[in-house]
């Protein structure tokens, strides 16, 4: 069974999904696909995976590729924890509100900022979904990214 990780390049978050993961006895033996844009930060995943894998003496095969399609082709569960524009877009959608007067106290889900995130995260997760209908249509998706 394959389960893609679309975003894993936040390692933090990657090692905790991928042990509560792997603390299932019915995900034994799963192929555990991790997919992120900055090969720098998928191969910091890679390795955490794989050292966790080795801890826990999980049988698990850990794979990483900078290619969405390939990531998910074949998978049964895919993950989709992505931050599109990363932490200085997350900045964008608290300050342009605040210039024009607009006081944000959450801005990844609701108001100004949410729409924000919104339109810059759904074209991928669109290019993710069309995808998945080829290479893994039968699969769960399984959304992580705000605004939910």
């Amino acid at each position: 069974m394959k389960i893609a990780l679309i975003g894993a390049g936040s390692v933090v978050w990657t090692r905790r999904l991928m042990m509560d993961i792997l603390s299932f006895p019915e995900l034994t033996g799963a192929t555990l696909s991790l997919m992120d844009i900055d090969p720098v930060r998928l191969e910091t995943a890679r390795q955490t995976v794989e050292r966790l894998v080795a801890q826990v003496g999980a049988p698990a095969t850990v794979e990483a590729s900078l290619n969405q399609r390939d990531a998910v082709r074949g998978a049964k569960y895919v993950i989709y924890a992505v931050q599109v524009g990363m932490h200085h877009a997350t900045l964008l959608d608290f300050d342009i509100p605040r210039k024009y007067g607009l006081r944000q106290t959450i801005a990844d889900t609701l108001g100004v900022g949410g729409i924000f995130r919104g339109l810059r995260t759904i074209p991928v997760m669109l290019s993710l979904l069309q995808d998945m209908e080829e290479v893994c249509p039968d699969a769960l998706f399984l959304n992580y990214v705000n605004p939910m």
